[in-house]
């Protein structure tokens, strides 16, 4: 039977198991580990920010990471210093 694999480096029963696993947790907790990997998503993308302009001061990181989040033309309407600014 075909099926969507979500992982293709994980055997079917692992994945069998996260789904339901997944499936078993309150609506409170899977809003707090989405909450998290979001989060954590965010801070991964901050630190390349900061590894690719290290002389970047931490306002002009957080309009680079709008600019990657929102793409250039909304981070340019929140915030008009980032049309002067080029990369993420």
């Amino acid at each position: 039977m075909d099926r969507s694999v979500l992982n293709h480096d994980t055997s079917r029963q692992a994945e069998d198991l996260q789904v339901e696993l997944w499936r078993r947790m309150s609506q409170l907790s899977k809003i707090q580990t989405v909450s998290a990997l979001s989060r954590s998503v965010l801070q991964l993308s901050l630190t390349g920010i900061r590894q690719r302009f290290p002389e970047a001061t931490d306002r002009e990181c957080k309009i680079r990471l709008a600019r990657l989040t929102l793409g250039p033309e909304l981070a340019n309407r929140a915030y008009p210093e980032s049309s002067k600014l080029t990369g993420y």
